[in-house]
């Protein structure tokens, strides 16, 4: 557990810096790129992702699982086995994909209500396969637990695409549009993350052997869990269509239903997924172990890893919720200067909790043989949503894509709590729930208060950043009261390294 809570740890501080960076290219994108440009950018992304889901979304976590069950039987051929099986149907679905894209542009290129999304998505679309052969290449990784590669990868493919953008965004002057440039700095990142897991796989002894026994089972494992990202994918590229037009049918212009969905879905999107860092962290490192433990039948590992899970994911969102109540509002003007997005910001905080949930189980059901359940869940979640694109535009404006969001969070946390009690027969003791209430409660309603006081005296800037600090300290306190930290171990460890860093500088210097 200890070499679990360690990996965790290191893959959450790449994950943590990877989110970063790519918020700040977010910000950075939405003021070269605008409220429109950033709503062309997303909607093109978002209808590549649907084939890039089809073509390999599945297969990495049904990989890793593949390869854990494979190393509880200590059988390196047949792991070599299953990631050339996995690689192979990637490529059966990407090749002829990317060309059948290509020879029906014309008609395939009308589902864009705009031409410039066209542009961009047949940009993107150079990269499918490589970028698919990456995503298995990772989960080979993930599956053999070596986490600070797979982490090491993800973030460098994240530094080269922020460097290529703001390189050809700033430093680039030229006929071709600034959105173009973004998703040429996107194909350059595929590009580069392909080639250099390659490389490592080769270099750590990896090989490409015989899919003989591993094809078929591999690629009927992975199905329910690729058709339910493919129809998450396609529920994204429906919203991106049918959000804009129900808009137009309320009464927006063109120009600007595409701006308000580029606010929902490029500016507070971003934002709201931050507990996505910690989570998938936590669920990159768990899956691989909970999987090994769930094909041993080692049912007491099994429900101990998952109430740690959920108990973990529970305090992180609850954390992060006092934040997004007190300052949300005032982070969207300072991040985007964009009052509106601030104040979703705000109205979708307690969302952060049912989607940390929802995160956190689908992997940990897929982990244990769950798929075509989370496939029926996340369907019936979708439904939801996509009845309140549709009908609730009129009455709610923008507001509507957040409630929809909400709903599907809602519905699919809820299921999957209950088919993760029947798996695992354990979630999170009443204890436990009582105790992180009592650590994140009281510092929401200081945050509110002092934010609401502070903002009567001084600017929004200097306000925001005292709200932040006083309840980032009150957390401190109330998770030390609570004995979820020990603030005399940490501050022993902090100075013990202190004090051993200025003794090897003094026998250093004699």
């Amino acid at each position: 557990m200890q070499n679990l809570y360690r990996s965790a740890a290191v893959v959450t501080v790449f994950a943590l810096f990877e989110h970063f960076l790519g918020f700040l290219y977010r910000i950075i994108l939405s003021r070269l790129l605008g409220p429109e440009g950033l709503g062309v950018y997303q909607v093109a992304l978002t209808v590549f992702a649907v084939f890039l889901t089809i073509s390999s979304s599945g297969l990495p976590i049904t990989l890793s699982r593949v390869i854990s069950k494979h190393r509880a039987k200590n059988s390196l051929k047949g792991e070599q086995s299953a990631t050339t099986a996995a690689i192979l149907i990637s490529l059966m679905f990407s090749v002829p994909i990317t060309l059948l894209l290509f020879f029906f542009r014309t008609p395939f290129s009308t589902i864009f209500s705009d031409p410039r999304c066209a542009d961009l998505f047949y940009i993107l679309i150079f990269g499918l396969s490589l970028t698919s052969v990456y995503a298995i290449i990772r989960g080979s990784f993930w599956g053999n637990k070596r986490f600070f590669a797979y982490s090491v990868i993800e973030l460098i493919e994240e530094i080269i695409m922020i460097g290529v953008g703001v390189f050809l965004l700033l430093g680039i002057s030229s006929g071709v549009a600034d959105v173009n440039k973004a998703a040429i700095a996107v194909l350059v990142s595929y590009i580069c993350s392909f080639t250099i897991a390659i490389i490592y796989y080769f270099v750590k002894g990896g090989k490409f052997r015989s899919p003989k026994g591993e094809f078929l089972p591999l690629l009927k494992s992975s199905l329910p869990v690729t058709a339910m990202r493919t129809s998450s994918s396609l529920m994204n590229s429906l919203i991106s269509v049918v959000f804009p037009m129900r808009l137009m049918a309320a009464g927006f212009s063109s120009s600007k239903a595409l701006a308000e969905y580029g606010v929902v879905c490029g500016m507070v999107m971003p934002v709201l997924m931050t507990p996505g860092s910690f989570i998938g962290s936590l669920a990159v490192v768990l899956v691989p172990t909970l999987a090994e433990c769930y094909y041993r039948k080692q049912t007491e590992e099994v429900g101990g890893l998952v109430e740690k899970a959920i108990g973990t994911t529970l305090l992180i969102a609850c954390l992060l919720i006092p934040f997004f109540l007190s300052c949300g509002e005032n982070v969207g003007i300072f991040l985007f200067s964009n009052a509106e997005s601030g104040i979703m910001l705000r109205n979708c905080a307690l969302v952060l909790l049912p989607m940390s949930i929802t995160m956190i189980t689908t992997s940990l059901l897929n982990s244990m043989n769950c798929e075509r359940q989370t496939l029926f869940i996340f369907l019936f979640g979708s439904a939801a949503m996509l009845l309140c694109v549709w009908f609730l535009p009129a009455y709610l404006g923008s507001g509507a894509l957040l409630v929809g969001m909400a709903a599907d969070y809602c519905i699919t946390a809820v299921c999957s709590l209950v088919l993760l009690k029947k798996k695992a027969g354990k979630l999170c003791s009443l204890k436990t729930i009582l105790r992180i209430a009592l650590a994140t409660l009281p510092a929401a309603g200081v945050g509110i208060g002092l934010k609401t006081v502070l903002m009567l005296c001084l600017d929004y800037v200097s306000a925001t950043i005292l709200v932040i600090f006083a309840v980032a300290l009150l957390e401190v306190l109330l998770l030390w009261a609570c004995r979820f930290i020990d603030l005399k171990q940490i501050c022993r460890k902090i100075f013990s390294r202190i004090f051993r860093k200025k003794s090897k500088k003094a026998r250093a210097h004699s």
